[in-house]
């Protein structure tokens, strides 16, 4: 596998995804960079990193040939990578917060963002997009940002931090059981069983409690007594 090293670039995966297009690269090759001037997260929300305090990586994960209705399980495989990545590390108080933010103390300190390439319904590619909070100390006006140096009041070698994460992408997705995957998620899920509020796109709030999250990646919440299922696009957790 290639590892690209960039000192900047607007976005990884934007870089990545154009490089595959007009080069063949091996499975697992990656685009790592030290600063991203247009770097995203989910539904476009600006990530903001100090330049080479961070890791910010995209990763291509060539030969996934699966339907597009279960490809949520390719965000509980890199999910659950970057999970036991933090536990490798002593990270204490884990939790994953739907869809894909992985937290430390109900902090955020990692995001993850997948482009995929879809043919005839089928997946065929995907770019893993993924940045992690490793020595950057402030967040201005994130109060629920947090970062590995944060919490273990010392420094991360971020090379480590990298190879140690690739390790535990590639022993996940060797698992085909979709089952067991879907409970490892569901077993780690931030503020399972617990009431939260919620915001629906029209600006209207509601209180549900958080049952679980399905095998298409919806939330399925109890709202007034009624089970009901909601796509992230549809729904954000305020918490």
């Amino acid at each position: 596998m290639q590892v690209i090293k960039l000192d900047a670039t607007e976005s990884t995966n934007q870089y990545l995804n154009e490089l595959f297009c007009n080069i063949d690269l091996e499975d697992y090759s990656m685009v790592v960079s030290k600063y991203q001037s247009k770097g995203r997260g989910q539904f476009g929300n600006f990530w903001y990193s100090e330049k080479g305090k961070n890791l910010l990586i995209s990763i291509l994960k060539k030969n996934i040939n699966t339907s597009t209705k279960d490809q949520f399980y390719i965000n509980i495989r890199v999910s659950l990578s970057v999970y036991m990545t933090m536990k490798f590390f002593k990270i204490p108080n884990l939790s994953i917060k739907w869809p894909n933010d992985i937290l430390s103390c109900e902090k955020k300190i990692a995001g993850i963002l997948i482009k995929f390439a879809v043919k005839q319904k089928l997946v065929r590619y995907a770019i893993i997009g993924l940045g992690i909070n490793v020595n950057q100390m402030s967040f201005n006006n994130l109060p629920n940002a947090s970062s590995m140096k944060c919490i273990l009041g010392n420094s991360i070698e971020i090379d480590k931090l990298r190879i140690e994460f690739i390790k535990y992408l590639k022993y996940y997705f060797k698992i085909q059981d979709k089952d067991e995957l879907l409970m490892q998620y569901n077993n780690l899920l931030f503020r399972k069983e617990q009431l939260c509020n919620f915001k629906i796109n029209n600006g209207t709030f509601f209180k549900a409690k958080i049952i679980c999250v399905q095998s298409d990646g919806k939330l399925q919440l109890r709202v007034n007594g009624t089970i009901k299922g909601f796509d992230l696009k549809s729904i954000k957790m305020i918490y």
